[in-house]
């Protein structure tokens, strides 16, 4: 049996992973007591950037993810090893 990668298995896989990495963000900025206001302007982004990232609206990019390691104090990319992703 072959494996057909079609588009919409794709985009349903980074949907997923838009998800998961939106969920972890929100599990770790709600721990460190941060809420999403505060948390984007210590990242100097806007609120709404935040919100559509943790909802998986918003395709966060590496210097994204890096900003949230750093400012969160959290191996971000170590967590998505461990997680799968």
């Amino acid at each position: 049996m072959e494996f057909q990668v079609t588009d919409n298995t794709v985009e349903n896989h980074l949907h997923d992973c838009r998800l998961k990495i939106g969920e972890t963000i929100r599990e770790i900025r709600e721990k460190r007591g941060y809420n999403q206001e505060q948390l984007a302007e210590i990242m100097q982004i806007s609120r709404s950037t935040i919100s559509k990232i943790e909802n998986g609206k918003f395709n966060c990019s590496l210097d994204y993810l890096s900003k949230f390691s750093w400012f969160l104090e959290f191996d971000f990319f170590l967590s998505l090893k461990t997680n799968n992703i």
